[in-house]
């Protein structure tokens, strides 16, 4: 998935670039953090050296001007407690609301811009324009948490962050109040049979989607889901996302519709303009009504809110299953 879109729109063009690097880095294991000094009385833990998926990071000590420019860092940022701490996020990053959105671009960083700010740790998505290299030659460190390729991952992301910022005894509890929250929604689904088969809408015109090898497509298959795009020509060359044709949709005839370019920047799809396409009335999702309608920026990150998703998706089935 790529990794720190706000609309899934310039998801899909984030992932035609990066499929291949975002492929490599959710191959391996979950790298480990490590602390590789004793520590001081002010700031314990640090020096500090951590291991995300992308690489390796020094911090020399506990960080007071952290910047993002990752709109998933920034949300994990602040519910692992560190957000009085961050003090410039992107302009992507409209969540929480309390969070300092400046012009800075994660996806055209500017280097001078970055450096006003004086940080001591910026955290990205993506290693755009060798940008990890620059700030680092200007003595800022900078951690990588590329788009995690399932909630494993995300986990490690949240220890890496939390070991980085000084905040790793937080960091725990939130992933451990994530697992809790998983586990609850996950029992709440009746046993299947057989999974539910969806199209999940990215973008139209082309119709970009995600199979169940993507980070979304694996949570969505820990509801007993399974992606119509996984039987699509060329779904694993494309990163997991690839570009379908309507004549493939209406063949495959999901059970469901999800849709996640909803809302007036997210693409405006719904129920109703699904629906009204040529030919599409027929399939058995638009009859019976089987929308899922997602917020757009939730489900092009992997922070915090996945359980918000989760939840959404799992309250949809049930409904429907009722």
């Amino acid at each position: 998935m790529p990794a720190r879109t706000r609309q899934l729109p310039a998801l899909v063009a984030a992932a035609v670039v990066f499929a291949i690097a975002i492929a490599c880095a959710a191959c391996g294991s979950s790298p480990a953090s490590s602390n590789t000094g004793s520590g001081n009385a002010s700031s314990p833990g640090f020096p500090a050296t951590i291991t995300s998926f992308a690489g390796k990071v020094h911090v020399p000590t506990r960080p007071v001007s952290i910047i993002s420019l990752s709109p998933t860092a920034t949300e994990m940022l602040y519910a692992i407690g560190a957000g009085s701490q961050v003090k410039a996020v992107d302009d992507d990053s409209d969540y929480p609301r309390q969070a300092p959105m400046t012009k800075l671009s994660g996806y055209e960083p500017n280097v001078e811009a970055i450096a006003a700010y004086k940080p001591d740790l910026v955290v990205i998505s993506n290693d755009i324009d060798d940008v990890t290299a620059k700030l680092q030659s200007l003595s800022v460190p900078v951690l990588d948490l590329p788009a995690a390729a399932n909630l494993s991952q995300e986990y490690a992301e949240f220890d890496q962050l939390g070991r980085a910022t000084g905040h790793l005894a937080q960091a725990e509890r939130e992933v451990t109040s994530l697992k809790s929250q998983v586990s609850k929604i996950l029992a709440s689904q009746p046993k299947r049979s057989a999974p539910l088969t969806y199209y999940y809408e990215v973008s139209t015109d082309p119709y970009y989607s995600v199979t169940s090898s993507t980070f979304i497509g694996g949570v969505l298959s820990l509801l007993g889901m399974k992606s119509i795009a996984d039987a699509a020509t060329g779904a694993a060359a494309s990163g997991g996302y690839p570009s379908l044709s309507a004549e493939f949709i209406l063949k495959s005839n999901p059970d469901y519709i999800i849709l996640s370019d909803t809302g007036p920047t997210g693409g405006g799809q719904d129920a109703a303009t699904v629906a009204s396409r040529p030919g599409w009335s027929v399939l058995t999702a638009v009859k019976d009504k089987h929308f899922i309608l997602l917020n757009a920026d939730i489900a092009s990150r992997w922070g915090p809110r996945i359980v918000d998703l989760l939840q959404d998706v799992a309250t949809a089935l049930k409904h429907e299953s009722s």
